[in-house]
């Protein structure tokens, strides 16, 4: 079963596949957001055990894979919890459900968002444009966004 397949079937079936995408993705940039911009997620996953997977994120090798159970221990670690809480409840998925896609997706925004192998500063309002991520669910699910 592919990424695709399975984030359709987590989001309510084959028409839900595009849906399912961008959804993830939000919830990737809410993530990247609330933690300040990609500095902060990548400091924060960082500092709560998961630096050498942020580092490949980040860096222009490939990505090191890291579980739903990793990835949910550092964001409820550093304070990120109550975001994916609120995202399961709202899209009707299991908090566990959630992060396993995440696990999946959150590696590619970071290496998005880092292309040269930098971590963009934070800008001065320390706002984050989640239209940046816009391009991603076309990379990452076969959409023509």
């Amino acid at each position: 079963m592919s990424l695709l397949d399975s984030l359709g079937s987590l989001l309510g079936g084959t028409g839900a596949q595009e849906g399912a995408g961008g959804s993830l993705i939000s919830v990737a940039g809410q993530l990247i957001e609330r933690a300040g911009g990609v500095q902060g997620l990548t400091n924060m996953l960082q500092q709560h055990g998961l630096g050498d997977a942020v580092q490949s994120w980040v860096g222009t090798g490939s990505n090191q894979p890291v579980s739903g159970e990793q990835l949910g221990q550092a964001l409820q670690n550093g304070g990120l919890g109550s975001v994916v809480q609120e995202a399961a409840g709202k899209l009707g998925v299991d908090p566990g459900q959630l992060l396993g896609q995440l696990s999946q997706v959150l590696p590619h925004a970071v290496d998005h968002l880092t292309p040269d192998g930098q971590v963009p500063q934070a800008p001065a309002g320390g706002g984050f444009d989640v239209g940046a991520l816009a391009g991603l669910a076309g990379k990452l699910f076969g959409n023509k966004a």
